[in-house]
């Protein structure tokens, strides 16, 4: 394997809401539903829906998380999950945008490839890979949790990733269209295209991972050493 890149299948522990992340917040990740500003006691309860949706995932996979599921295991009225969340879709989101935050944290201030420190052709390799084996360990989540697609090309989650490979694609090819070829990598990460290869058409990882560095070296015009 050409980067030991794994993302953990469990959603990391949710900060307390006093609690501020140490790593570089350049690109902000929040779900629709998400208050600028949330009270002390709204943001305790928002990280207590999500700890109960994220242990009925644990114990039930996602068909177990309804709103009604969330609010009996959250001890709390039916009415604020929908308050807090919206819908269904918005409530997995916000799940997912947790866990974004910790891969986030990741390539803007983690150690290289991943992160600064590297030259930007190998962070897009590594980027690529982190993002795979993440999307591949929450797969029933990331296809639960895409809304229609005016919802779902102007999250926030995604856009931080996409604005990330823009960076990187602007600094290797200063004159491309790094707009659009941004979306063209990341159509290759698409959660969809991940449960298509490797659960209907039955590829190992591995192929897509070496499947994501040949695009990358293709596109860049560069070659990984062999």
């Amino acid at each position: 394997m050409l980067y030991a890149v794994f993302m953990s299948s469990v959603l990391p522990p949710f900060p307390k809401p006093e609690e501020s992340l140490s790593e570089p917040q350049l690109l902000e990740v929040r779900s629709f539903a998400d208050e600028p500003c949330l009270r002390a006691d709204a943001a305790r309860n928002r990280a207590k829906l999500l700890e109960a949706a994220a242990r009925l995932i644990a114990e039930h996979g996602v068909a177990g998380v309804t709103m009604e599921a969330v609010a009996a295991a959250a001890q709390v009225g039916k009415g604020t999950v929908f308050r807090r969340f919206g819908d269904r879709t918005g409530l997995l989101m916000a799940l997912l945008d947790h866990s974004a935050q910790t891969l986030q944290a990741d390539f803007l201030g983690g150690p290289p490839p991943l992160g600064p420190g590297a030259p930007p052709v190998e962070r897009l390799r590594a980027f690529g890979v982190a993002v795979l084996y993440r999307h591949a360990e929450q797969l029933d989540l990331q296809l639960a949790a895409q809304p229609e697609p005016t919802r779902r090309f102007a999250h926030s989650a995604l856009q931080a990733l996409r604005t990330h490979v823009m960076v990187l694609l602007r600094q290797i090819l200063p004159d491309a269209d790094y707009e659009l070829l941004s979306q063209t990598l990341m159509a290759y990460l698409d959660p969809a295209l991940i449960h298509h290869l490797t659960r209907q058409c039955g590829m190992p990882m591995e192929r897509l991972e070496a499947g994501w560095i040949d695009l990358v070296d293709r596109v860049t015009g560069t070659q990984l050493p062999r």
